[in-house]
C-alpha cells in the first residue's frame, strides 16, 4: 500500500524526532517543529492511521507515538535521507588510516573496532577474515638454528601466521630453500580446506629423501592454519547504557548476555556478504537482541568478501549516520587492504 506523501512526511518526522529525544512524539510537536502547513488535528488523524497500519505504536493512551519495527524498516528502505559523515568523522577515519600501518589484519581490526564505537557511540563489532576461506599467498621458511625453523605463512586476506618447527636432523640452507620453493609451488593459491592428503602426498613424491623433515614441517603448517578461524572483536560494550531504553535492567541483561556468546555473534555477522545490511528489532534471530538493531557492512580485498564491520544499538538508532559512516569506512578500508596485499 502506498502511504502517500503526507503520511510519509509525518512518519519521517516522528522517527527523526524520536531518534533525537527518546520521547513519544505528539501531533502538536510535529506541527510546531516541522511546519507542514497542516493543523495539529490533521497530523493526529494521520498518525492514528499510521498506527492502525502498524508503522507507529502508542506506548500509553495519553502519550504520543513511537515508531514500530515496521516503521523503522519503511524509513530505512523508503524515506530515509542518506547522510554523509561529518567533517569531524571523515578526518578521524582518514587520520586513522594515514597514521596506522596495516601489518597483520587481525591486529588491525582491534583498533578499527575501537574507532568505530567512538564515532557511532554504539557497540561495534568487527569480524576478522576466515582462515579456512583464505588461500595461501606465500610461505617462508627461516632457519633459526641447525634444527629449528620459523615458518611464516601469509594468506590472500592479509592473515599472517608464525610457527616454530623443530626438525629431526640438521639441514643446509640450500635444502631449506628447495623445500621452501616446493611448498610454495604446491600450496600457494590453495585454501586451508584444499590442503588434503593428496596434496601432501604430491609434495612428498616431489621431495624424495626429505620425508622425515617434511613429516615435521607439514603437520605444523597445517595445524597453524586450522587452529584459528575468524574472530569477532567488540568495543563500546557499555555504550548501550547511554540510551534511556536500557535503564530497564532486563533489557540491559539480555543485551550483555548476547555479547558473552561469541558463537551467536559469529552467526549474526557471518550470515551474508551484502555491502550494507540492516536488521531491526524482531527481525533479529536471537531473543536477546530483538529490541536492538544491527547495521553491518562487508569489507573486501578486490572482489573477495573477507570480513564484516558493524554496530549494534537500540532500534532507535541513527540509521542514516551509521550507514554513512560504515559505507565511508569500508571504502577506505578496502583500498588500504588491497594496497597492503599488493605490497
Amino acid at each position: 500500500m502506498d502511504l502517500g506523501e503526507r503520511k510519509k512526511t509525518i512518519l519521517r518526522a516522528v522517527i527523526i524526532d524520536y531518534i533525537d529525544t527518546a520521547e513519544p512524539v505528539g501531533s502538536r510537536t510535529i506541527a510546531k517543529k516541522y511546519e507542514m502547513g497542516i493543523s495539529s488535528a490533521t497530523i493526529r488523524n494521520e498518525m492514528a492511521d499510521l498506527e492502525e497500519l502498524g508503522y507507529l505504536e502508542q506506548p500509553h493512551t495519553s502519550a504520543g507515538r513511537i515508531p514500530s519495527d515496521k516503521g523503522y524498516r519503511f524509513f530505512v528502505n523508503e524515506i530515509m535521507e542518506k547522510q554523509k559523515p561529518s567533517i569531524y568523522e571523515i578526518e578521524n577515519i582518514k587520520n586513522y588510516f594515514e597514521t596506522t600501518e596495516i601489518d597483520e589484519i587481525d591486529k588491525t581490526i582491534k583498533q578499527i573496532s575501537k574507532l568505530l564505537s567512538n564515532l557511532t557511540q554504539y557497540t561495534s563489532a568487527v569480524l576478522s577474515p576466515s582462515v579456512k576461506k583464505s588461500s595461501v599467498k606465500s610461505i617462508q621458511l627461516i632457519q633459526l638454528s641447525s634444527t629449528d625453523i620459523i615458518a611464516v605463512i601469509v594468506t590472500d586476506t592479509g592473515i599472517i601466521r608464525h610457527c616454530k618447527i623443530k626438525i629431526p636432523r640438521p639441514i643446509s640452507n640450500n635444502t631449506l630453500t628447495t623445500i621452501n620453493n616446493m611448498l610454495n609451488a604446491k600450496l600457494v593459491g590453495l585454501t586451508v580446506e584444499d590442503i588434503d592428503l593428496s596434496v601432501i602426498s604430491s609434495i612428498q613424491l616431489e621431495l624424495k629423501g626429505y620425508n622425515e623433515i617434511l613429516s615435521s614441517i607439514i603437520p605444523v603448517l597445517n595445524e597453524s592454519l586450522k587452529s584459528y578461524d575468524c574472530d569477532i572483536i567488540l568495543d563500546g560494550t557499555t555504550n548501550i547504557f547511554y540510551y534511556p531504553e536500557y535503564n530497564d535492567l532486563e533489557k540491559a541483561k539480555n543485551f550483555l548476555s548476547l555479547l558473552e556468546h561469541k558463537e551467536k555473534l559469529l552467526d549474526i555477522f557471518s550470515d551474508d556478504d551484502n555491502n550494507i545490511s540492516v536488521s531491526i528489532g524482531k527481525e533479529n534471530i536471537y531473543d536477546e537482541i530483538k529490541e536492538c538493531s544491527i547495521v553491518k557492512a562487508t569489507y573486501k580485498i578486490g572482489n573477495k568478501a573477507v570480513g564484516k564491520i558493524g554496530v549494534i544499538g537500540p532500534t532507535r538508532m541513527n540509521y542514516a549516520k551509521v550507514i554513512g559512516i560504515l559505507m565511508y569506512f569500508t571504502n577506505i578500508l578496502n583500498q588500504m587492504l588491497r594496497n597492503h596485499i599488493d605490497e
